[in-house]
């Protein structure tokens, strides 16, 4: 009975089905992690004594740049499944989304609104941040639906069954594989745990609150830790120079852009934390 419980399967991508309309569970999942994540940061935002629609205000730009962002990242490494038929560049549905071209392209957005409605940058992210997270840890499972984004093959006790038709060439005859899409959503909701922690160790009247920027550097830092062992594991990486399973010949784009987002989140939250000691001298 553990062995069966620990083996997960796909019941297949789509929720529900009526006539012509089909339901995802990628979509749904997306839906969900939005409007969950809407009602958190407006709560968090609330709390920082942001202004009170912000994030109303914020969320539909955000979104669509972060979905448009993270399929013009996907799709431009992989091309080469996609110059034949331009018309799958938009069956979103179909899953094939980078959250390292969402984070760009939702960054992007917020730092134009912040200087347009002239508000403060980094704790408009801290309170980002924590859904963002969650959000991810629950997206996750979209790929689960969709018998993708999966690592090499196991023989695990927590192993991923993955069909037939599925499988890459290199893997045709395993059957299990290490199930990554769990590694990281549980990562990531670890990550929004630690967050919310430390949002409201915040004591507002205290001079030792935590200072704006801490929650985006640590955001940061802790994705891009657990992203760079997570996708060494899978068998479907987006590769610069080289092709799956194992980027041959070149290197993993996830990879690459979580070491230099790692360097940039220890150096941010250095700086902060030096910033924050140096105040008291300032005010004497």
């Amino acid at each position: 009975m553990q062995f069966l419980l620990l083996t997960f399967a796909s019941p297949g991508p789509e929720l529900f089905k009526l006539g012509p309309f089909v339901l995802r569970w990628y979509g749904f999942l997306i839906a969900c992690s939005v409007l969950i994540g809407l009602n958190l940061s407006t709560y968090l935002a609330k709390k920082r004594g942001l202004r009170k629609d912000i994030i109303n205000d914020l969320l539909p730009i955000l979104v669509l740049s972060a979905v448009i962002g993270a399929r013009i990242y996907y799709v431009a490494f992989q091309w080469f499944n996609y110059k034949k038929n331009w018309l799958e560049i938009f069956a979103i549905w179909k899953g094939g989304i980078a959250i390292h071209g969402a984070l760009l392209a939702g960054t992007i957005a917020v730092v134009l609104f912040c200087k347009w409605e002239k508000q403060p940058l980094w704790d408009v992210i801290d309170v980002l941040v924590p859904s963002v997270a969650l959000g991810q840890g629950i997206g996750r499972w979209g790929n689960f639906f969709n018998n993708e984004a999966f690592g090499i093959p196991t023989q695990l006790p927590w192993k991923l069954s993955i069909p037939l038709g599925y499988r890459p060439e290199e893997f045709i005859s395993y059957q299990f594989f290490h199930p990554t899409f769990l590694y990281e959503s549980v990562w990531n909701f670890s990550i929004f745990a630690i967050l919310l922690f430390l949002f409201f160790k915040i004591d507002k009247s205290s001079s030792n609150k935590t200072p704006s920027g801490v929650l985006s550097c640590m955001y940061i830092l802790l994705y891009s830790m657990g992203r760079i062992w997570i996708e060494g594991l899978r068998v479907d990486p987006l590769c610069l120079g080289g092709y799956p399973p194992f980027c041959e010949g070149g290197i993993r784009i996830a990879q690459l852009i979580s070491f230099l987002l790692l360097s940039i989140g220890a150096f941010g939250l250095f700086r902060v934390v030096m910033q924050k000691k140096k105040l008291p001298e300032l005010s004497e």
